[in-house]
């Protein structure tokens, strides 16, 4: 335990040093005040605009946080030469890379409390008051997040930092259609087209099930634990994905 959270620490003393963060930190708070811009050309539309766009930003930015420093996770370890020393002492390679996503999480959750300050502020500074109810869709979306960092790793594991980052980002795209597709193969009539999206909706993560956005900020109803399932959900392929990387990650060979 302590050997993980050495890593942890360390990884996330790290990845708060990494410039692009805070880049990233900056284009996520200049689209929030996008949305104030926007509202001069809606009339009485003020707060919706300004939920939208911001929960909008954090997840965007988020998750492009998550992308980033994920994919590294390897390479700059075997770039710096740091994980010969590492491996050779008696730590697990799945130590390593469970010290390492949590590490990453921790990041996540810290840019993501700052940009959720910032778009709290926003919200009561233009009138909108503090509604609590929008920190149901931040932490679905922390969860959603918190998925993709794992995915970024797993990646990472047996991939290079190029196409790490190219996958991760196609599994976040697809995530968020794998019911739309599957709904169209489903009525396409093709067998092999009806089997190979089923194969993928069932093997990639359904990141839908963490956006509640529409529903917070319009006050649409939600269903009966529709939170608790969803970080649930997460959680169980957070942990399927991380024990994949750990089994990738035990083959790879660094001599």
């Amino acid at each position: 335990m302590n050997v993980v959270k050495a890593i942890a620490v360390n990884t996330f003393k790290e990845a708060i040093r990494n410039k692009i963060l805070y880049s990233l930190i900056f284009f996520a708070l200049v689209m929030m005040g996008v949305s104030l811009v926007l509202d001069q050309a809606t009339v009485g539309q003020r707060n919706k605009i300004i939920k939208d766009m911001g929960l909008a930003s954090i997840n965007l930015f988020g998750v492009m946080i998550a992308i980033v420093v994920g994919i590294g996770l390897v390479s700059k370890e075997i770039e710096k030469r740091t994980i010969y020393t590492l491996l050779a002492k008696p730590v697990h390679r799945a130590q390593f890379l469970i010290g390492k996503y949590l590490g990453i999480v921790l990041t996540l959750g810290v840019e993501t409390l700052l940009m959720t300050f910032f778009f709290f502020l926003l919200v009561w500074l233009y009138g909108g008051g503090i509604d609590l109810v929008l920190l149901k869709a931040i932490f679905l979306i922390f969860i959603e997040i918190s998925v993709v960092a794992a995915v970024a790793i797993l990646f990472s594991t047996f991939s290079t930092p190029f196409l790490s980052g190219m996958f991760t980002f196609s599994v976040y795209v697809i995530g968020h259609l794998t019911e739309d597709l599957n709904r169209i193969a489903s009525s396409s009539e093709n067998f092999a087209l009806e089997k190979l999206t089923a194969f993928f909706y069932y093997l990639l993560p359904n990141l839908e099930n963490f956006n509640i956005k529409g529903e917070v900020v319009y006050h649409l109803p939600l269903a009966p634990g529709k939170i608790l399932l969803s970080a649930s959900y997460g959680l169980l392929y957070i942990g399927f994905l991380l024990v994949s990387s750990a089994a990738f990650f035990q083959k790879r060979d660094f001599k």
